[in-house]
C-alpha cells in the first residue's frame, strides 16, 4: 500500500469569507488531479482550519506525509516569521507525520508565467472591471 500524502494549500485568509472562494475552487482542481490525496485549504489567519488543525485532521485520516503549498505571491513577514511558528505547531499537532514545504507560489516560474499570460496574452479575453 502506497503512503498516503495529504496536500495543504496554505493561504493568508481575510475577514470576508468570500475572499477564500478562489482557493476553494483551486482545492477542487488539485483534488481532481490527486484523487488519492486529501486536499485542504488552511489559513494563516482569519479562517479555519489553521495549519495545525488541518495537519491534525489529516493525521487522524492516516496521512503520513503532508505537502504544504504556500499560496503567496511574495515572501514577506508572514512567511518569514509566522509560518515557521505555525509549521512547528502543525508538527506538534501531528507528530507522526512527515512535512514537506514547497516553494512559495510566487517564487515558481511556472506560476509567474501563468500570471504573465493572464495579464498580457489573454488581454482581449479577460473580463476587465473598471475601478472608479
Amino acid at each position: 500500500m502506497a503512503a498516503k500524502t495529504g496536500i495543504i494549500l496554505y493561504v493568508h485568509g481575510a475577514r470576508d469569507p468570500r475572499w477564500s472562494e478562489p482557493f476553494h475552487r483551486l482545492r477542487e482542481k488539485v483534488a481532481a488531479r490527486a484523487p488519492a490525496s486529501p486536499v485542504v485549504v488552511a489559513f494563516l489567519e482569519h479562517g479555519k482550519p489553521n495549519l495545525a488543525e488541518a495537519a491534525a485532521a489529516m493525521a487522524a485520516e492516516d496521512v503520513i506525509r503532508i505537502r504544504v503549498v504556500p499560496l503567496f505571491v511574495g515572501r514577506g513577514g508572514h512567511l518569514r516569521e509566522d509560518f515557521p511558528r505555525q509549521l512547528d505547531a502543525a508538527r506538534a499537532a501531528a507528530p507522526s507525520v512527515e512535512f514537506e514545504v514547497t516553494e512559495t507560489a510566487g517564487e515558481n516560474d511556472s506560476v509567474l508565467n501563468a500570471l504573465a499570460a493572464f495579464a498580457v496574452i489573454e488581454l482581449g479575453a479577460v473580463s476587465i472591471h473598471k475601478v472608479t
